[in-house]
């Protein structure tokens, strides 16, 4: 069960600024008993009323409480909110008074006062610890509400990921038997080779874990094992070097994350040069970010085209996917962004992946 003090002390502040405007309200009806006086016994039954119901919440199982924004114990839901509910007001009202009578000297329920009083001061004091209950209550019932919401929306995310992952591999898959079936008739010992780099391929793509994220180092891994696959295929006109620091092999990451801009590039640039090219996958850390760049010497993309944005979708399939990926996982925390390369601004593609660093656990 999560408790957060911050989350109490919050809802102290505000009972506090109930018990201020309560005080305001019985001055008007007793103007002779004062202000602070009354502010004094407003705030011992509002403190009360609060102690009871924050706390005395938390001894009601958390299968039959609400749950807050935080994931904590929220307010008991049904008749247990009810008691609970006037437990508070009981004891607020009772030792509220006592604890007037000793610190102020005066008692709304002693037997000097009034029958009239007495019955307007219990009313006040009823229809103030209602209002304020039901103030906790409903913010209680709308971040419960929100909570649901907000889980829903990660397992629709979840979801729409996974979907996003089996439409990416059977793109490559259906792209590299395309290109083995040219191969086994141009040059059947190359075909066998690159068939032999796909089934391993494969074996670690269909047995590795289909979680939403993977170290890394395994993502590095897949992207070298499908580099080698295009070697067989494209020969000396493709070169490739994988840079990856060891303090960052256990980030987590999306898995398939960049073979798609990987492809991309072999695709787009590197295939229509007759003398081919080079790829470069690096990764370094800026802050509390990963930064990973897919860098080739390609045909290069149309200058108009070199910031972030829909525009560079027209790249690829792969583009696309990989942006809406990044922003349902990290929102605005997260880029995709395509340039010409610094080094060769006159040909190339610099691929630049930008989002949240977030370490293995174990």
């Amino acid at each position: 069960m999560k408790f957060s003090w911050s989350v109490v002390a919050r809802n102290y502040l505000q009972v506090i600024a109930f018990c201020f405007a309560i005080a305001v309200l019985t001055t008007l009806i007793w103007p002779g008993k004062g202000y602070l006086a009354q502010l004094g016994y407003s705030l011992l039954v509002g403190t009360v009323v609060w102690a009871v119901g924050e706390f005395g919440r938390l001894l009601v199982p958390a299968q039959h409480c609400r749950r807050t924004l935080e994931g904590g114990h929220g307010w008991p839901i049904g008749w247990r909110g009810g008691v609970l509910t006037a437990l508070s007001i009981v004891c607020g009202f009772v030792v509220g008074d006592q604890a007037a009578g000793f610190f102020f000297g005066q008692r709304h329920m002693s037997s000097a006062s009034s029958m009239w009083d007495n019955r307007l001061s219990m009313l006040v004091t009823v229809v103030a610890a209602v209002v304020v209950s039901f103030y906790f209550h409903s913010r209680g019932k709308a971040a419960a509400l929100q909570a649901r919401v907000s889980a829903a929306e990660r397992g629709a995310s979840e979801a729409r990921l996974k979907l996003l992952e089996t439409q990416i591999e059977p793109h490559m898959l259906f792209n590299t038997l395309a290109n083995l079936r040219a191969l086994i008739t141009l040059d059947p010992p190359r075909a066998v080779d690159m068939l032999d780099h796909l089934n391993r391929y494969l074996r670690v793509t269909l047995t590795g874990s289909r979680a939403l994220a993977h170290p890394l180092s395994a993502e590095f891994d897949r992207i070298g094992d499908y580099l080698a696959l295009m070697t067989v295929r494209m020969g000396s006109r493709l070169h490739y070097a994988l840079d990856l620091p060891d303090a960052l092999r256990d980030v987590l990451v999306p898995p398939l994350l960049l073979q798609p801009l990987v492809e991309n590039s072999i695709r787009h640039g590197l295939e229509p040069q007759i003398e081919g090219g080079s790829v470069l996958v690096r990764a370094w850390r800026d802050g509390t970010q990963l930064v990973i760049e897919i860098v080739d010497t390609g045909v290069g993309i149309d200058p108009a085209q070199a910031i972030g944005g829909p525009a560079n979708d027209g790249n690829g399939f792969g583009v696309a996917q990989v942006r809406e990926r990044l922003t349902g996982l990290h929102g605005g925390h997260a880029s995709l962004t395509l340039a010409r390369p610094a080094e060769h601004p006159e040909s190339g593609t610099r691929a630049t992946l930008r989002f949240p660093m977030q370490m293995t656990t174990s």
